[in-house]
């Protein structure tokens, strides 16, 4: 008998195969309810199998009809993204190197001055003051993110 885990991500999969825009939303609730499970099995399921470094973006709304949108994008036909997004950001990223792939990607016009900006204040230090600790790992899922996003 499969994991419950690795049914609902087949699920979800499944679903993000069929959509027309490569986007699904989901309900957490109504997720977990399906499955029979608690709606935190859910949550793992994302967060383990459904990552930027899989070429997975997920938006989490919480109460008042909450609902997951997952977005796949193709980042294996991509070399260099791929390469950015695993081997030059990775798990953790200062600041200052994070910057630093934000100009370049501006340099090279793969980004407007006003990306740029947006980009950076991001995870500016500022930005980020309420976590204390990881600190630099929030930073690089951030910006993992964000590339995912340029690229759709």
């Amino acid at each position: 008998m499969p994991r419950i885990s690795n049914v609902i991500e087949r699920f979800i999969k499944e679903m993000l195969e069929e959509a027309e825009n490569g986007i699904v939303e989901i309900g957490r609730n109504e997720m977990a309810q399906r499955f029979g499970c608690a709606p935190s099995q859910i949550n793992y399921v994302l967060t383990t199998r459904f990552t930027p470094y899989k070429g997975y973006y997920i938006e989490s709304r919480r109460g008042g009809g909450g609902y997951i949108k997952i977005m796949k994008v193709k980042i294996e036909g991509d070399p260099h993204i791929e390469n950015l997004i695993r081997n030059v950001v990775g798990d953790s990223i200062t600041k200052n190197k994070a910057y630093h792939i934000i100009e370049t990607l501006r340099e090279e016009k793969a980004i407007t001055e006003r990306e740029e900006s947006i980009m950076k204040a991001s995870i500016e230090d500022t930005a980020l003051s309420a976590i204390t600790k990881n600190r630099n790992r929030v930073r690089a899922d951030i910006l993992k993110n964000m590339f995912l996003i340029l690229l759709m």
